[in-house]
């Protein structure tokens, strides 16, 4: 997984984190899930809000469902 797979992101931590509203999440907290989730292979430094933000509405949109 890349930066840029926001929904692929967003299932994985779903699934490992089913309990956590993603609406309350930090970004600082939600770059450091994602970095540490099974798969992903990105550069730390290749992260930005703007793709945060698209995994935190991408995992909004699942959790919601």
């Amino acid at each position: 997984m890349k930066w840029s797979d926001s929904r692929e992101i967003a299932l994985a931590l779903w699934q490992l984190r089913p309990e956590q509203d993603p609406k309350t999440l930090r970004f600082t907290q939600l770059r450091q899930w994602v970095l540490e989730l099974p798969g992903f292979d990105d550069q730390p430094a290749h992260c930005g809000e703007r793709l945060l933000e698209a995994i935190q509405l991408a995992w909004m949109e699942e959790y919601e469902d």
